[in-house]
């Protein structure tokens, strides 16, 4: 694998040429129209991935799950995510990507309607892997969005694109949790997949053409992610800092619904839904992050994510548990509150270091953008869903402390991580 050159692969045999007389690099930021419309995709196609973290409390009792194998529902949704972004997203370096795209969306709409069809565990299971597999169209399209700015506005228009990414992260629990309150948590996947269907079908006369002009077999693409991730430190260092932040975020976001519904709180599905609104106004910081990166100041906001996520976690713990076992269930409106900064803050951190790392990369390779998006977003995920299995091990042994101390752990060692990339001097540029 290492002898793949990457001038071979990623240079000459993959340059890449748009559908009409565009020029190499564009000179302006992408139209606010198709940036909506970028937003507003990736937005709902993301909606299936962490849906089931807020519907374990019915998913489980359906399939006989237990407390500790309840995590694996995201986990298996998140490691196909991760699969897809290996296996499909770098794709998009050789096949025409409104078609890659359209098709893919297509898979994911027909994996979500098995989902909520499914009579037994194993084809549930298996169904929330092909879920997370196609929904690695997601980063089909982010590279797509970035393609068409030029590196000046990158930043910004990236960020743009963000916030609808995370909007639909952190909208899909309360989404699925009114859902479920009022159908059925099956009636929330049987509706997303016509919604994403609606999506496919929308995308396919919109989207522009966009036509990989060299030909490269399969094999060689895939076994040039190992060059490309081997000879690019900045990816590295962003998917490692990615790859923690987002551990915390998995075991934060996997159990808060199953310590929201214990006392003092005792929430229902909407109360845990309006929790999760809560923690959506986290995703605002993905273009002020984005234009942080465009100005310079990359280094700085990305040392304030990672303390962020540390705060989170602490707050987390002061909330959920500390205040939580002083007052009374009608008392209960501090650590409430409090438990909702944790969720704000978390999210404004890892957020925040996403969107820089986006920047970060997407300037990396043009010619192997969906490449280098695939590599990042899939080495990040692995935090996720490492994160997410984690989850129902800490709830099980240690309950609501061991929640906050392993999603702790996760932004400390990010912080390290960044600490020690300065330290080196490699941490200048990214």
């Amino acid at each position: 694998m290492s002898s793949i050159s990457t001038s071979s692969i990623s240079t000459s045999s993959i340059s890449t040429t748009e559908a009409g007389p565009t020029p190499a690099e564009p000179v302006s930021g992408l139209p606010a129209g198709l940036t909506f419309l970028f937003a507003v995709s990736v937005a709902i196609a993301v909606l299936g991935l962490f849906a089931s973290q807020s519907l374990i409390g019915l998913i489980g009792p359906a399939f006989d799950f237990s407390a500790s194998e309840t995590g694996f529902v995201t986990t298996l949704t998140l490691l196909g995510y991760a699969s897809g972004l290996f296996l499909l997203v770098p794709l998009a370096d050789i096949v025409e990507n409104r078609s890659l795209i359209v098709a893919t969306l297509a898979v994911e709409a027909v994996a979500l309607a098995a989902v909520a069809c499914a009579p037994t565990p194993a084809l549930f299971l298996a169904a929330c892997y092909v879920c997370g597999l196609a929904a690695s169209a997601i980063q089909m399209m982010v590279p797509a969005a970035a393609q068409l700015s030029s590196p000046a506005y990158r930043g910004r228009v990236v960020g743009n694109v963000m916030s609808g990414l995370m909007i639909g992260i952190l909208l899909s629990r309360p989404a699925a949790s009114l859902v479920a309150e009022i159908a059925g948590w099956r009636w929330f996947y049987g509706g997303l997949a016509v919604l994403v269907a609606v999506l496919a079908a929308i995308l396919a006369f919109v989207i522009p053409r966009r036509q990989p002009a060299g030909a490269v077999s399969y094999a060689r693409l895939i076994g040039s992610l190992w060059t490309i991730l081997r000879q690019e430190p900045v990816l590295r260092r962003r998917a490692a800092y990615q790859a923690l932040c987002m551990g915390a975020f998995g075991v934060f976001w996997t159990s808060v619904a199953l310590r929201l519904a214990q006392a003092p709180f005792g929430l229902g599905q909407t109360g845990i839904a309006l929790f999760a609104f809560a923690g959506a106004a986290g995703a605002v910081v993905a273009p002020l992050a984005g234009r942080a990166g465009d100005k310079g100041r990359a280094r700085g906001a990305t040392l304030l994510a990672h303390l962020a996520v540390i705060g989170a976690m602490v707050l987390a713990e002061i909330g959920g548990d500390i205040l939580a076992r002083a007052v009374s269930p009608a008392a209960c409106h501090g650590a409430l509150a409090t438990l909702v900064a944790a969720a704000v803050l978390l999210d404004l951190g890892v957020v925040g270091d996403q969107t820089l790392g986006r920047r970060a990369i997407n300037l990396l390779r043009p010619e192997a953008r969906g490449r280098v998006n695939g590599l990042f977003t899939g080495l990040f995920f692995i935090g996720t869903s490492t994160g997410a299995g984690l989850s129902g091990f800490a709830w099980v042994y240690a309950g609501w402390p061991g929640i906050c101390a392993v999603g702790a752990a996760f932004g400390v060692a990010a912080l390290i991580t960044f600490l020690t990339e300065q330290a080196g001097g490699g941490a200048s540029r990214g």
